[in-house]
């Protein structure tokens, strides 16, 4: 059984906003992440996103293209976690339970705030979108585990 760890917490306040890294951040269930973009948007895919640092050193590696973490727009980085496992899985972030609603797909916003490359890097490794099922706080150092 695998086991991963919270790398870093991203949010940003507004859709095309920079997003600045946090040391916690509050989950609500059907609301998202507290002062995150998405809070308050009750579509299941929109309250939580993740992506792992590994996908973001293998764009670096395979493209040439150094995407800080912040800036792959997905608000919880991790490391170890094998995240397109997830789809259709409860999962546990540190205290907050979530559940993988589907894989996380560059997008022309993406590209448009970042670089084109990103699209084509991070096909299929672009991460997972989440639903989260119960109310607690994610810190930076948390584990991630799959729930049996």
């Amino acid at each position: 059984m695998w086991k991963g760890t919270v790398v870093s917490i991203h949010l940003a306040p507004r859709r095309a906003a920079r997003a600045a890294e946090v040391s916690e951040v509050r989950a609500v269930p059907d609301q998202g992440l507290e002062g995150d973009r998405h809070f308050g948007n009750t579509a299941p895919d929109r309250q939580l996103t993740l992506i792992e640092s590994e996908s973001l050193e293998a764009l670096e590696r395979d493209y040439k293209l150094a995407l800080p973490p912040g800036e792959a727009r997905r608000q919880i980085v991790t490391r170890g976690a094998p995240l397109d496992h997830l789809v259709g899985k409860e999962f546990r972030v540190g205290e907050v339970r979530a559940r993988g609603i589907r894989l996380c797909e560059p997008c022309e916003h993406l590209a448009g705030l970042t670089h084109p490359t990103a699209l084509k890097g991070l096909v299929h490794r672009g991460g997972l979108r989440a639903q989260i099922l119960t109310a607690g706080v994610i810190r930076a150092g948390d584990v991630v585990s799959a729930i049996d």
